[in-house]
């Protein structure tokens, strides 16, 4: 009885280990040791499509890019060993680092030393909605609503927000964006669209007497969308870049951002 109970505890072992194989599908890589840039070569990378990450990370020599429409789904497979590392904007990376404390952190330095700017994105054709938004943009760092604005969701200070007047609504600005890019955009507890760019938009909307209307949508399709009249302005922490700069034009700039590395711990 003793050697059939060791052969019954030996196969359920062996059927243990084949579980855990299997979970693993065999793609899991190994921690990596990432002391700078340069060993970005050759690593497995996730970024989230059509983003400066993306970018960045393709041109990286011999890197094996994986591409996901959401931030949280590269943190994913980061956290489950099928990528060496994630490069997203250093804001959205240190939420994704707060949200699974302990398990992954930032480094010390980023994949390139170059600062980008955030800008809002206008039909090419619509020049008077792009002087408008500009206009409204000045009056917002002018009056402090934009500091609050700053101070409340990169700050991360406890501010309240000056109340949005009364105003007879001479329209609807329809606004693209994405939102999977906490602290800009993100769905809150109540599946509401917030962040940094949605409450800049209510006070540019205020300004401009016209309603806000948010439409979600992926990343890479936001520009086809602004295109072909489906928005009317583009929200989303999007870099004003000369090639984007081909197909949209971009309001001033309304923030910095610098790109970050995420490992695991």
């Amino acid at each position: 009885m003793r050697s059939r109970k060791i052969f019954a505890l030996f196969l359920s072992a062996l059927m243990c280990l084949s579980v855990a194989a299997g979970c693993s599908g065999g793609s899991e890589t190994q921690q990596v040791a990432i002391n700078s840039p340069s060993d970005l070569e050759g690593k497995k990378i996730a970024v989230q499509e059509g983003t400066t990450g993306d970018l960045i990370a393709s041109e990286i020599k011999d890197a094996q890019v994986s591409r996901f429409k959401k931030g949280p789904d590269c943190m994913l497979e980061l956290l489950n060993g099928r990528v060496d590392c994630v490069i997203i904007d250093k804001q959205p990376a240190l939420k994704l680092v707060e949200a699974n404390e302990g398990k992954a952190k930032i480094l010390d330095f980023p994949p390139t030393e170059e600062v980008e700017a955030y800008a809002l994105a206008i039909a090419k054709e619509d020049e008077a909605l792009l002087a408008d938004i500009d206009a409204a943009i000045e009056t917002l760092k002018a009056n402090g609503t934009y500091d609050l604005i700053f101070a409340k969701y990169i700050s991360g200070e406890d501010v309240a927000l000056p109340e949005i007047p009364a105003y007879e609504s001479t329209g609807t600005l329809i606004v693209g964006t994405n939102a999977e890019f906490e602290p800009f955009e993100y769905r809150n507890d109540k599946n509401e669209i917030v962040g940094f760019d949605m409450d800049l938009m209510k006070y540019i909307g205020a300004e401009l007497k016209m309603e806000i209307q948010i439409e979600d949508m992926n990343f890479d399709a936001l520009i086809a969308a602004l295109q072909t009249g489906k928005i009317d302005v583009i929200a989303a922490g999007m870099t004003n870049t000369e090639e984007r700069r081909e197909n949209v034009n971009f309001s001033q700039d309304y923030y910095e951002s610098t790109q970050a590395i995420i490992v695991r711990q």
